[in-house]
């Protein structure tokens, strides 16, 4: 009985933290005007088993200052997004804590993609080049 209700407060967790990213993106690109916050994508929300808090882990393109900038305007609006977070999901009954993290994943796999092609073979224009 203990693993269903773990099951469901991860499935409830889950679908929570999927609204909670898709609405912080909107008020992002709508509301925020910080002029430190720079082109930031959300890769995922976490949501603590009792949904009073978030694991907000943001990828930025730029380089480390400008990344280190949009997080601390991310983290300087906050209370705004919060705010507005409570406005916009009416069925939770406390807005969530936010916590912004700098997720490295996009960059890494942007830098293996890069590696790749420089190892592996190329299609396209060099083979038909080849067998003209």
């Amino acid at each position: 009985m203990l693993k269903a209700e773990v099951v469901m407060t991860s499935y409830r967790a889950d679908q929570v933290g999927a609204q909670v990213r898709e609405e912080i993106m909107s008020i992002i690109r709508r509301d925020l005007k910080d002029p430190r916050i720079g082109f930031v994508s959300i890769t995922a929300v976490r949501m603590s088993p009792d949904l009073r808090s978030a694991r907000v882990r943001v990828s930025v393109l730029g380089t480390p200052d400008e990344k280190k900038a949009s997080i601390r305007g991310l983290v300087s609006a906050k209370g705004l997004i919060r705010h507005e977070l409570g406005k916009r999901l009416q069925n939770l009954k406390a807005s969530p804590e936010l916590r912004f993290e700098l997720d490295p994943s996009i960059e890494y796999s942007v830098h293996i993609n890069e590696l790749l092609k420089e190892v592996l073979p190329h299609d396209g224009a060099d083979d038909k080049e080849a067998t003209s």
